[in-house]
């Protein structure tokens, strides 16, 4: 039995799945653990766009019996996003949707697939092969068939865009801050670029080379001691489609057309004798 022909996969890449991957990848792939007085942990990793009463009642360990957050902590956070017309990616030129017929209302505007519809293809060879020899036989010669069915896959234009997250560490302790920071400014190696990934897409972000670094060990308040460490990512990532306000589809089938038919018609007559004729 031959393999199922294999479905391409076309995930969707909007701002929440850049998001996405942007909070998975300082959660999961860096996955920071440092030396608390409960022992070697985790450092959770918290969202900042998150509501408050939510984020206070999904998970109560984050907090004290006060309502302070416990430390240490990493908070990841969206500041800013550009769309630059002079940074288009792989695609330079202003492509615009296809409008051109009977189906252009669809939409469609970079084919990334095309291949063979084997059914469809075999099943007007079989017609053209019967039709010729009036039904006889059972394989046909299909090697000059002309009648080649092909699916073409188009998805909307890439539309890039850039976006600045603000990573920030806080914790308690020198010590901590430092074994935190430590994997941020390994991660890239002698480079600043890491790739990030979500749901089969994959972006490019870039750690910026400062790091914004605050305390309050000079000052001799009733404050809790907190080191404080932001670091800035530019994310160069793509949208494709408008997401839930797509008003067509976003991945675009077509088929071309192998043979045009024009309906014949007849004329019926009636005799006076009450027959009809054609």
């Amino acid at each position: 039995m031959p393999n199922k022909l294999q479905e391409p996969e076309l995930l969707p890449s909007t701002i929440e799945t850049i998001d996405s991957g942007f909070y998975e990848h300082v959660n999961e792939n860096f996955n920071i653990h440092v030396v608390t007085n409960g022992g070697f942990k985790k450092v959770p990793v918290l969202w900042m766009a998150t509501e408050r009463a939510y984020q206070i009642k999904s998970d109560k360990s984050l907090r004290d019996s006060v309502g302070r957050l416990k430390l240490p902590l990493v908070t990841v956070e969206r500041t800013s996003m550009t769309k630059d017309p002079a940074f288009k990616g792989s695609f330079q030129a202003n492509l615009f949707p296809f409008k051109d017929g009977p189906r252009g209302y669809r939409g469609g505007t970079v084919c990334i697939g095309r291949r063979i519809m084997q059914d469809k293809t075999r099943n007007f060879a079989n017609a053209d092969y019967n039709r010729a020899n009036n039904g006889a036989g059972t394989e046909p010669n299909i090697k000059g068939n002309k009648k080649i069915v092909y699916e073409t896959i188009s998805i909307p234009i890439p539309i890039y865009v850039e976006i600045d997250y603000a990573i920030t560490l806080r914790t308690e302790y020198q010590e901590q801050m430092n074994d935190i920071m430590t994997p941020f400014i390994r991660v890239s190696n002698a480079h600043r670029r890491v790739m990030i990934e979500h749901n089969s897409n994959q972006y490019e972000a870039f750690i910026q080379e400062a790091y914004a670094m605050s305390n309050n060990i000079s000052s001799y308040t009733t404050n809790e001691r907190k080191y404080e460490t932001t670091i800035n990512m530019n994310v160069i990532g793509y949208l494709i489609g408008d997401g839930k306000n797509q008003k067509q589809p976003r991945v675009v089938r077509r088929e071309n057309p192998v043979q045009i038919r024009f309906a014949s018609e007849r004329i019926i007559v009636q005799d006076e004798d009450g027959e009809f004729r054609f």
